[in-house]
């Protein structure tokens, strides 16, 4: 079943580079861009296969991963690990930063991927994925460092570069460690563990008491408590998911509305259609022909 479009790392540079960024010297499983070689990027959600980290250096954009909204804004940095959901929009004008791109097993010899989220909490499902940093010169200093390894032809470069990359990450470590960010403050609870069962199975269980069964709760308990702790129903928390799943599917495929419907598992197109406009103001096609 087609989903929410995961990309690989060679498949994602085309929709964000422009055709003139050049890199003379690339390293294998590894993009460094910056704002100044960035092509508008599409406002639809997307995975990745990889590992992303983005800095913010000037203005601001909002992102949303999974079911959480952040306000990324400089100086900031954002991370995500493979396979999450994330969204990004409402670009501010002239932001500005810089965008890292790894695959998981690009720093093998360095900190295996199996290790990744228990060596840097902000790989962790548990942890803050976005943070304000408190040395960004030292943080940017090893970007620029990996950008001169791609750019010149020296012995030892990818080694150099992964070591560079592994700096920093333990450079956002450090500045994590001293916010004392730890682990997001609902950890442990039932909303923390409702938002994760969601983002794994929303396409396949849309009813609050699936959710309520997996977590050994009534349904009206869950209810309350995600009312209590986000001012929103479990049900509006299953839809934002479905809806950018709509959204991806929509812009990213040339399936009808028809397929989408049934594959999203819709009674029949016109129930979809229904919930697509009710969640956005617009139909599936106007919303579909607005991106073109």
């Amino acid at each position: 079943m087609t989903d929410i479009p995961r990309y690989q790392l060679e498949e994602y540079r085309p929709l964000h580079r422009a055709g003139n960024d050049h890199i003379p010297y690339p390293i294998p499983g590894l993009e460094l861009y910056s704002s100044k070689g960035l092509t508008p990027p599409p406002m639809v959600p997307a995975r990745c296969a990889f590992y992303r980290v983005s800095l913010v250096l000037v203005g601001e954009v909002e992102i949303q991963i999974g079911l959480d909204i952040h306000q990324h804004r400089a100086p900031s940095v954002c991370f995500t690990y493979p396979n999450q959901v994330f969204f990004k929009r409402g670009f501010s004008e002239g932001t500005q930063g810089y965008y890292i791109l790894f695959t998981e097993n690009f720093l093998d010899e360095l900190v295996p991927s199996v290790r990744m989220p228990s060596e840097f909490p902000f790989f962790n499902p548990d942890g803050h994925p976005l943070f304000q940093l408190e040395d960004v010169d030292v943080f940017t200093g090893h970007i620029l460092r990996i950008q001169q390894e791609m750019q010149e032809d020296r012995p030892g470069r990818v080694k150099a570069a992964q070591m560079h990359l592994y700096l920093l990450l333990l450079e956002a470590k450090r500045s994590y460690e001293r916010q004392q960010l730890g682990v997001s403050p609902v950890v442990g609870d039932l909303v923390a563990r409702f938002r994760r069962l969601v983002g794994q199975h929303y396409r396949e269980k849309r009813q609050v008491a699936d959710y309520a069964s997996l977590l050994a709760v009534t349904p009206n308990h869950l209810g309350r408590v995600v009312r209590e702790a986000t001012g929103r129903t479990p049900s509006d928390l299953i839809r934002d998911l479905l809806l950018l799943e709509a959204k991806s599917l929509l812009r990213l495929t040339g399936q009808s509305v028809s397929e989408i419907a049934y594959q999203l598992e819709f009674s029949d197109p016109a129930t979809f259609g229904r919930f697509f406009r009710k969640e956005t103001g617009m139909t599936p096609l106007d919303y579909r022909e607005m991106q073109d």
